[in-house]
């Protein structure tokens, strides 16, 4: 029997669906922002401690490419399979350069996540025990994750990028059957979003609330019919605006929502107000204001763009799977 070649004229390109993504910025913001949102909220529940979740993302992610240079791939249900996982080594000098933490900091959270058990050294091997932190499969992010993709696969098909559109079922196979594969993308989507706004915002605790008042403002843009207004006019009207048509949202909602203590969330609100990324009303609801706009749209620049070659590689991952 002939062996079937993938059909590369058929393959799709990160820039295209760039493009894609540009034209239908008004209708994708609404859908991706709370997606992302839901994301950095498990981050931040796993051990109530950003940098330590990223430090073992960025473990899992050297393992996940070394296995991908040795031609390794585990599917969905043979990495759950498995409560330790073996990393080659963990060298706090490259963690410390490659997220952004001080040396001293990052030795400090490896030990604490050794403390716990997250990390075991036994003999010479060192591993990342899931068992000892409330790692929960992360089913919902896959949903919600294909589900995104399959959406944007209809603009693509709009936009005749594509032939057909991918629907979430088959994208959601192709990512449990590729997992090792797939995840190691998705985290070298995520890492630099929070490098980014950890930079932008001073830390990740500011960020975190400070987004959830953007993510207000996506939401109550829902509400209307935006198809035909420009990004330009969008951004302003609903994001960066000096006078808004909603409200804005309390200390106390966004505490239960991030899982922050109430008032870690108000001293981090103060500085924002101080700081001019948030303004209060009279009601005590926080929004965002449109000083720090160009900073936060750079770091969503550079995200949608990662966003665009994470779906291409998923896209054509589908289609060579199916020929």
């Amino acid at each position: 029997m002939p062996v079937i070649l993938p059909k590369l004229s058929k393959q799709i390109h990160s820039e295209d669906i760039r493009e894609v993504i540009e034209k239908n910025f008004v209708s994708i913001m609404p859908v991706w922002a709370p997606l992302q949102l839901a994301w950095v909220n498990n981050v931040y529940r796993t051990f109530h401690d950003y940098e330590k979740f990223m430090i073992i993302m960025h473990l899992l992610m050297n393992t996940f490419e070394a296995y991908s240079k040795n031609f390794v791939k585990l599917n969905y249900d043979e990495y759950f399979d498995q409560n330790e996982v073996e990393v080659r080594i963990i060298n706090v000098m490259e963690i410390s350069k490659s997220l952004n933490i001080a040396k001293e900091t990052a030795r400090r959270k490896i030990n604490e996540l050794e403390e716990v058990g997250a990390i075991k050294r036994i003999n010479k091997k060192i591993l990342v025990d899931r068992n000892t932190w409330p790692n929960i499969k992360p089913e919902e992010t896959m949903k919600s994750m294909t589900r995104f993709l399959s959406t944007l696969s209809k603009m693509c098909l709009n936009e005749g990028l594509i032939s057909e559109p991918f629907s979430s079922e088959r994208l959601a196979e192709t990512s449990k059957e590729y997992f090792s594969f797939v995840w190691k993308l998705y985290y070298e989507m995520q890492i630099p979003m929070l490098l980014g706004f950890k930079k932008v915002y001073g830390d990740l605790e500011s960020f975190h609330v400070g987004g959830i008042c953007l993510i207000n403002h996506a939401l109550n843009s829902k509400k209307n019919d935006n198809s035909e207004m420009s990004k330009e006019f969008y951004l302003e009207k609903y994001f960066f605006a000096d006078e808004k048509d909603f409200s804005g949202i309390n200390a106390m909602s966004i505490s239960e929502i991030t899982g922050i203590p109430r008032a870690t969330v108000i001293r981090k609100l103060n500085r924002l107000i101080k700081e001019k990324f948030l303004k209060i009303d009279n009601k005590k609801h926080y929004s965002a204001t449109g000083v720090h706009a160009k900073k936060i749209l750079s770091v969503q620049k550079n995200t949608l763009d990662n966003l665009s070659k994470f779906t291409a590689r998923i896209y054509n991952l589908s289609l060579m799977k199916d020929n």
